[in-house]
This record gives structure tokens, C-alpha cells and sequence, in this order.
């Protein structure tokens, strides 16, 4: 365990825990971008299509399970830092137990209705079986995203970022391996991918549970913490479920969005599938280091150290600001040889397509940075109902913008609706901000209460 949030260098703190948790997440992407990269190459772009409008619904279900890990993360990072190891100890009781129930039933629900889920997203004909096939497999290892999540957001809110990414390495090389071997070598399509997908899944969510069962076995909660306290449940339940929500919205609206593509063609589909591969890509350097942001925020918010918040809070916007210039620049510039990644060179209407999306969304990356910090601050310091309105206007906007405008004006509008939800959540959340800067103070009370009945 480490507790240099609490202490040293701001910047440096900061920067040294949000690394590893960068290269994590960009592992973990290695499974649908393995995915998209082999079925594009080797199978062709219904494939393609059928993969990658089944992208945003996995990172939907995916964000579910990840805000309610996430909002329990939180949580144990302000018990830490404020030393109660018995409440924390009680908070994994209660969360996991709640957490994995509703993973359970989540898995269950999907399996039952992959049918109406197609139909809900206007799964073109052409593409149906091939999407059916995915998402059967797919929906198999929501379990193991839980697991994995689960123990990936304790250790991390106890400062440990690196035990996960030596996890997630293994088995995002492991995907590109069974990648390979399903569908180049034994030809089964995109039922192939999948099961490689959910294989590689089980084995990051099994191998870090193993971890923590031998190596950190002194977090686990003994008998003696297997109870119910509800004082606990209400701050879990505060948490989890606000920052389910928000994170939840956030793809919710997403997957509005890709119903909404899907009505313009297979062109628009594929380009749109490889163009997000490429821009989540882009900003989920900034998008990690947010919630690195987050847990720092509430290390120290458990701690009282309320001055150690504000110089990460200014060394977190300076940082953000610098790395959404440097990869606006890179996006802007080389979209039409960034889609080559995924399209073959003579596929020239979707690469135009794609490209377009990448100069749009790359022109203002600045946007979604300074939200994910907003997201981070809120759940941190307590308030993350503020997160989940800042996601509502951000992905209210571009629902509204992008269903009003799109059928008659074109595809594009699509694109430009997002920076647009961006940069209003943006100004809301800051003022919101400078208007309550007395909420340390306000919540210290309520939350002492917690962690020291």
C-alpha cells in the first residue's frame, strides 16, 4: 500500500499514481482494439460493423459495474486516509456482497434479452447474426469485469495503481494471442474475438482476486466485519450508485448516439466504429487521470487536508491543459492516417467519414479533459450527484442536438453536437465550483460521524 497521496511532491504524487492507471486502461482497450484491428484485416467490414456497434453497449454495461466499483473506491480511499481500517474492512463486506448481486442479475438480464437489445439498437440485417454471436460471449464475462474491477478500484484507493496494470498486461497479450489463434487460425469470426475477449477478462479478474487472497490478505474482512451497518450501507450506496449513474448516463447517451449512426449505413457504422477506437484512445490518458485525480481528492479529503486539495486541483488543470494540446495536435493532423489503422486503404468513403468525426473531436479535447477532472473533484469531495448533472447536460446536449439536427443537416452534426455538450458542462461545473467553495466544511461533519461510530 502507498500513502504518498497524502504527502511529498503534489505533482509528482499525482502523476506517479495516475501512470500506471493510464496504462492500464489503455491495456484493457487493447481488448476491443485487438478486436476491431484483427476482425477488419481478416474478416471485413460487416465484421467490423458488427463488432463495433456492439462497442458501445459493452462499454455501457461495463460502466455500470465500473460506477458502482468506482463509487466504493471512493469511499475506502477516505477511510484510509483517515486510518478507520475497521469501517473500511466492513465497507468491502457490504459493497462487494451488493456489487456482485447486481453483477449477477445484470448478466442474467442481458443473456435473456440479447434479442430486444439488437432491435433497440437498429442492428442492421446484414450484420444481425454476426452481432448476436458477439454479444452472447460478451455477456459471459460481465462477472469477471466485476471481479476485476473490484479489486482493481480497492487497491488503487488504498494508492496502489500498479498491482492491476501487472494483471491487465497479462491479459490483454493473452487477448491479442487467442485474437489470433479463433479467428486467423481456426476461422470462427467474430464469435471468435469474443470468446477471447471474455477468456482474457477471466483471466485479469482471476489472477488479481487470487493476488489480494494471498499477497493483501490483510484487506479482506474477517468474520467479525461480516454484518450489516447502515450507517456504512447509506455512504456505499451514496457513492456507488451516484457514480453508477453517472457513468452509466454518460454511455447511456452514447448509446443513444449509436443507434442514431447506425440509421445512416454500413459506411457510417464502420467509420464511426474505428473513429471512436481511435479517439477514445486519444483522450483516456486524460480520462484516467481524472479519477487518479479522484482518489487523491479523497485520500486527503479523509485526511483533513483540505490546502493539499487545492495545489493538486491547480497542478491537475495545468497538467490536463498540456496533454489535450499535445494530443488535439497529433489527432487534428494525421486523422486520415490514423483511420488506416483499421481501414484498408481503398475503403476511401469511410476513412473521409472517419476522419471528419477525428478532426472534430480532436480540435477540442480540452473540452472533455477539464469535464473528467470536474467528474474526479465531485466525487471526491463528496458531492457526486454534481457529476451525474454535468453528465446529463453533456450527453442531454449531444442526444438533442445530434437527433434534431442530424436527419436533415448530415452525419456530421453528430460529431460537432459532442464538443458542444462538452464545453457546456464545462462552464457549469466550473461555476458551480466557485460558488461552493465552502464544502469541505459543510461535509466534514457528516462524514466524521461515519467514519468514527
Amino acid at each position: 500500500m502507498n500513502e504518498n497521496l497524502i504527502k511529498g511532491s503534489v505533482t509528482k504524487s499525482l502523476l506517479l499514481f495516475a501512470l500506471p492507471m493510464i496504462l492500464g486502461n489503455m491495456l484493457q482497450q487493447l481488448y476491443n482494439v485487438a478486436d476491431t484491428f484483427i476482425v477488419g484485416q481478416f474478416i471485413g467490414s460487416n465484421a467490423l460493423a458488427a463488432v463495433g456497434s456492439s462497442f458501445t453497449l459493452m462499454t455501457f454495461l461495463n460502466s455500470i459495474i465500473l460506477g458502482l466499483c468506482m463509487g466504493s473506491g471512493v469511499l475506502f480511499s477516505m477511510l484510509y486516509g483517515a486510518k478507520k481500517m475497521d469501517k473500511m474492512k466492513n465497507a468491502f463486506f457490504i459493497s462487494f456482497v451488493g456489487i456482485g448481486l447486481l453483477s449477477v442479475a445484470l448478466e442474467a438480464v442481458c443473456l435473456l434479452l440479447i434479442d430486444p437489445i439488437l432491435s433497440f439498437l437498429q442492428i442492421p440485417l446484414e450484420i444481425w447474426s454476426d452481432t448476436h454471436d458477439y454479444l452472447f460471449y460478451i455477456f459471459l464475462g460481465i462477472l469477471f469485469t466485476f471481479l476485476y474491477n473490484y479489486f482493481a478500484s480497492l487497491l488503487r484507493a488504498l494508492g496502489d495503481s500498479r498491482t492491476p496494470l501487472l494483471f491487465l498486461g497479462v491479459s490483454a497479450i493473452g487477448n491479442i494471442i487467442l485474437d489470433i489463434y479463433f479467428i486467423v487460425s481456426l476461422h470462427m469470426g467474430v464469435a471468435g474475438a469474443a470468446i477471447a475477449t471474455t477468456m482474457s477478462q477471466a483471466l485479469s479478474a482471476i489472477g488479481l482476486f487470487v493476488y489480494v487472497f494471498f499477497q493483501q490478505r490483510d484487506l479482506l474482512p474477517q468474520k467479525e466485519y461480516w454484518y450489516f451497518d447502515k450507517s456504512v450501507f447509506q455512504k456505499i450506496k451514496d457513492y456507488s450508485l451516484l457514480t453508477c449513474v453517472q457513468q452509466s448516463v454518460m454511455n447511456f447517451g452514447i448509446l443513444l448516439i449509436q443507434g442514431l449512426v447506425n440509421s445512416f449505413g454500413l459506411v457510417t457504422m464502420s467509420a464511426f466504429a474505428a473513429a471512436v477506437k481511435i479517439d477514445s484512445f486519444a483522450y483516456m490518458p486524460v480520462q484516467d487521470f481524472g479519477n487518479a485525480y479522484s482518489t487523491f481528492v479523497a485520500q486527503n479529503k479523509g485526511a483533513g487536508l483540505e490546502e493539499r486539495i487545492r495545489k493538486g486541483t491547480k497542478s491537475a488543470v495545468i497538467v490536463a491543459a498540456l496533454f489535450c494540446f499535445l494530443i488535439s495536435t497529433i489527432v487534428f493532423n494525421f486523422a486520415d492516417t490514423l483511420m488506416l489503422i483499421f481501414i484498408k486503404p481503398e475503403q476511401t468513403e469511410i476513412i473521409l467519414k472517419g476522419a471528419e468525426y477525428l478532426r472534430i473531436e480532436g480540435a477540442c479535447y480540452l473540452g472533455i479533459g477539464l469535464l473528467f477532472l470536474l467528474y474526479g473533484y465531485y466525487r471526491g469531495v463528496g458531492k457526486p450527484g454534481i457529476s451525474v448533472v454535468l453528465t446529463i447536460i453533456s450527453l442531454g446536449t449531444r442526444v438533442l442536438l445530434s437527433y434534431a439536427l442530424a436527419p436533415t443537416l448530415g452525419e456530421h452534426m453528430i460529431w460537432w453536437s459532442i464538443p458542444i455538450g462538452w464545453f457546456l458542462a464545462d462552464a457549469i461545473g466550473v461555476v458551480q465550483g466557485i460558488r461552493k467553495e465552502k464544502w469541505f466544511s459543510r461535509k466534514r461533519a457528516e462524514d466524521e460521524k461515519v467514519f468514527n461510530d
